[in-house]
């Protein structure tokens, strides 16, 4: 049973260990040159009954432990004003709730509990032929070709897989702006303390200034803007961006100023909630390829508990993986669609202009940590 992974992110990598762990082969094929070729942005809440599940499963909880902040738990809301609306510290040293990981540290983490060959780099997947006997051709960028018996789609947003399966296309749901400000302690110690060890958010009308420590020492500063018509180049300045927090709290509008790199720009997109697909022999997908959600805590989390549900009914059933991968993606769907739907509201309701007070009601009525970008 030769399988394919399309994509080594998160999801990806943690398909390959816990089928690893069961005794199965799999190749991931990731279009990177390297686990160091770009930023893997900024920080995770790994939730217990998923994220936290997959890394068991995996036999990696320990390693998370040493590697993850339960600090940065700690999150702010603030008011354009600057004042708080809500402030949560976890307990010291506490790995009860949802501690925080750099998603840097965590993919290094999946990648070294892997042989070295298993993962394979510069292979981004632009085609999947089915081949007559059963299985798939692959194509990838630069011509080269190989085939598979079961071919899984952790290939994210833009997942080529996916068009395998259904035809479902993404909604444009809002703009994110991101910035770094390096060496935050000993170069700008007042916006080191406004953010603190974790989480906060500035939250306006339609928008909201974000910040997150990472790992390293830098703040990862995020900016996010309702979907509108302008061109996403709108943003590329300082100087725009400013001009969007206008009136603000100058020690807030602080973090764009002190931000070292050139603005990153990405629009959000999301899935139609409730997508389904007709389950096909030897193909099915994982993660954001399956139902990408607005990034508010549960793409990251809900890719890996798929990797983990997948890897166990395939290793339940290897006799029968079109038989395994049913069963999966029946309970997949089931799962992610209340998931998806509550994704897709808090979104709206952060990105709206009574955000403040429907933030306030949502973590008074239901003490959780804010989500991380993912």
């Amino acid at each position: 049973m030769r399988i394919a992974i399309a994509g080594g992110g998160l999801g990806g990598l943690t398909l390959a260990r816990i089928l690893h762990r069961h005794g199965i082969d799999a190749v991931v094929y990731e279009r990177e040159a390297s686990r160091s070729a770009r930023s893997q942005g900024g920080t995770l809440d790994l939730h217990p009954e998923s994220g936290q599940q997959a890394l068991a499963e995996a036999g990696l909880a320990g390693r998370f432990r040493s590697k993850a902040r339960p600090e940065g738990e700690e999150h702010r809301i603030l008011d354009p004003t600057g004042r708080t609306l809500v402030h949560h510290k976890p307990q010291p040293g506490s790995f009860s709730g949802r501690p925080e990981i750099d998603r840097s540290a965590l993919r290094d983490l999946l990648l070294d509990s892997l042989a070295g060959n298993t993962v394979v780099w510069r292979h981004r997947l632009v085609a999947a032929t089915p081949r007559p006997g059963g299985g798939w051709e692959l194509t990838f960028d630069g011509g080269h070709r190989t085939a598979c018996d079961i071919l899984i789609g952790a290939d994210g947003a833009r997942s080529v897989v996916r068009s395998l399966l259904t035809d479902a296309e993404l909604s444009y749901v809002a703009t994110f702006v991101e910035l770094t400000i390096n060496d935050v302690d000993r170069r700008h110690p007042d916006l080191a303390e406004l953010v603190g060890p974790g989480n906060l958010w500035c939250v306006g009308v339609n928008q909201i200034l974000a910040a997150q420590r990472i790992g390293d020492g830098s703040v990862r500063v995020g900016i996010s803007l309702r979907a509108d018509d302008r061109p996403i180049d709108a943003y590329r300045s300082k100087r725009a961006l400013l001009d969007i927090f206008g009136g603000w709290d100058p020690r807030l509008t602080a973090l764009i100023e002190a931000g070292d790199s050139t603005p990153t720009l990405r629009r959000i997109e999301a899935m139609p909630t409730g997508t389904r697909w007709a389950s096909r022999p030897g193909v099915t997908l994982i993660g954001d390829a399956a139902h990408l959600m607005p990034p508010v805590g549960e793409g990251a989390n809900q890719a890996m508990l798929d990797a983990a549900e997948l890897a166990g009914r395939l290793a339940a059933n290897p006799a029968d993986p079109d038989s395994a991968i049913r069963t999966y993606e029946e309970a997949m769907f089931t799962r992610t669609h209340p998931i998806a739907e509550m994704s897709a509201r808090v979104q709206a309701m952060m990105l709206s202009p009574t955000a403040a007070e429907g933030i306030v009601r949502f973590f008074t009525a239901r003490p959780a940590e804010p989500a991380s970008a993912d």
